[in-house]
């Protein structure tokens, strides 16, 4: 009984201890918020809007139950007046220079038509948009005053996964809010954003908090914080910052001319999978595959072709497919450079000079429909049209089988009704496809536990499809 009376003490102070240890490794913020935190400055927008008050919004948020019951008793009626009304809307940013230049988000800024960034101090300025690129979302503000408190630039490529980070912005307009995480990842692609590699976080990041700095331990901005993945509009651990060095580039050109200029060779491009590898002969799924090539472009004109694989670009190696936009963005436009691609199981140098990029254009739509020489489905399960005359002349083919139907008990579901295989790659080959006896013919010969690479054109994009394990022949 003596012995349990002493152990429970001694157990309790090697716990206390063990908690003491632990709390001695845990980073201290205080010193680089007190530093950098006048740095970062509030960003206010206004936006002057023509017509009825409550056609353009109602007075609750849509999640609020009453949002739908107001909805209807305040939608535009014929004959009322219009008036102009003013929207609002909040953000944050960091200086850059002592005279004022300060970056922010495009998207904070987007359509203002008055921007006031307020300072720690209490000092607000009404900002000069000097320039906004949404591909990148960054903006450049410039404001009237000198002898600012400048951030720390750092350098992301230093980045460790693990590492610790803090952001510091105004959420919901809470001047100077610091919050900490550490970067959950690095070079992160997200859709529809082809030119930024995010670091990812999970410090906690919330509206409000756009544009505003993401520092290392050492009180370097690494990052512009830009967007959150989020199923409730809220934090749920998913942030994502733009790398300072990319922000950096834009705003240079932004100060100089107010736009950004951006290389493109006019290829659409897919990600090399280990069954892409495979078939076209590499030994590791690396680079860029190009599926599209836009007639009489950049990469035309310097003879890439539609399955080659994009190894380096520049002399800078092409380890995934959304590296390629990021450094061909990154590329002056009228540079000559490098290409090396890997195409019928060999490396190929290709000297190719660089475009701008412009506006995309939507292409026409593709057609379907064909003769029909066999109804019967093949191996695949897929019921295959050759391509008329007329539908060869209007999409500019010269061959290629329509997939009518997908029929059940098919077990390739990435193939749909309204495909066009153009191409099969077997073994680092590619052979076009001209007619449904040759494609049938081809699978025919073909092993149950085969690998097939077709080259589809869909809608209005070409992809490379990988089937594995075709079945038993019919």
């Amino acid at each position: 009984m003596i012995f349990r009376k002493l152990l429970i003490p001694v157990w309790f102070a090697l716990a206390l201890l063990s908690a003491f240890a632990q709390a001695r490794d845990l980073p201290d913020f205080t010193e680089l918020a007190e530093k950098q935190g006048p740095a970062v400055v509030n960003i206010s927008t206004t936006q002057i809007v023509r017509g009825n008050r409550f056609s353009q919004g109602l007075p609750f948020d849509e999640n609020d139950p009453a949002f739908e019951l107001f909805r209807h008793f305040f939608q535009q009626q014929p004959g009322m007046p219009q008036r102009e009304f003013e929207t609002k809307s909040l953000g944050s940013g960091f200086i850059i220079s002592a005279d004022g230049h300060v970056l922010t988000n495009a998207h904070v800024v987007a359509a203002a038509d008055e921007v006031i960034v307020k300072l720690t101090d209490k000092r607000e300025f009404k900002a000069k948009v000097l320039g906004a690129d949404k591909r990148t979302d960054i903006a450049l503000l410039k404001i009237d005053a000198s002898g600012l408190p400048v951030v720390k630039l750092g350098d992301p490529n230093r980045l460790k996964v693990g590492e610790w980070v803090i952001a510091i912005g105004s959420p919901f307009g809470f001047d100077n809010s610091v919050t900490a995480g550490i970067v959950s990842a690095k070079g992160r692609s997200l859709p529809q954003e082809n030119f930024v590699p995010f670091i990812q976080t999970d410090a906690a990041i919330n509206p409000g908090n756009s544009g505003g700095p993401l520092f290392n331990m050492r009180g370097e901005v690494v990052g512009v914080n830009s967007q959150i993945y989020s199923r409730t509009g809220g934090y749920m651990g998913l942030a994502f910052a733009i790398p300072i060095d990319v922000a950096m580039e834009v705003q240079t050109q932004l100060r100089a001319s107010g736009k950004v200029s951006r290389g493109r060779i006019g290829v659409a491009i897919q990600e090399v999978t280990r069954e892409l590898a495979d078939s076209f002969g590499l030994s590791k799924p690396t680079g860029a595959l190009v599926s599209t090539v836009d007639k009489g472009g950049p990469a035309d004109k310097g003879g890439i072709e539609a399955g080659d694989v994009i190894l380096k670009f520049d002399g800078k190696t092409i380890n995934q497919s959304g590296d390629l936009p990021r450094i061909v963005g990154a590329t002056k436009p009228g540079s000559k450079v490098q290409v090396q691609v890997w195409r019928k199981n060999g490396t190929h140098e290709l000297a190719v000079t660089v475009g701008e990029i412009k506006e995309d254009k939507a292409p026409p739509r593709l057609a379907r429909g064909g003769k029909q020489p066999d109804r019967a489905a093949n191996r695949l399960g897929l019921v295959l049209s050759e391509l008329t005359p007329e539908q060869k002349k209007e999409l500019k083919l010269s061959a290629g089988l329509v997939v009518e139907e997908v029929r059940n008990g098919a077990t390739h579901g990435d193939l749909r009704p309204g495909d066009i295989i153009l191409a099969v790659i077997s073994k680092g080959t590619q052979t076009e496809v001209k007619t449904v006896e040759q494609l049938n013919k081809l699978l025919g010969s073909l092993d149950k536990a085969a690998t097939l690479t077709l080259l589809v054109r869909r809608g209005d994009n070409q992809t490379f499809i990988t089937l594995k394990g075709l079945g038993d022949a019919k």
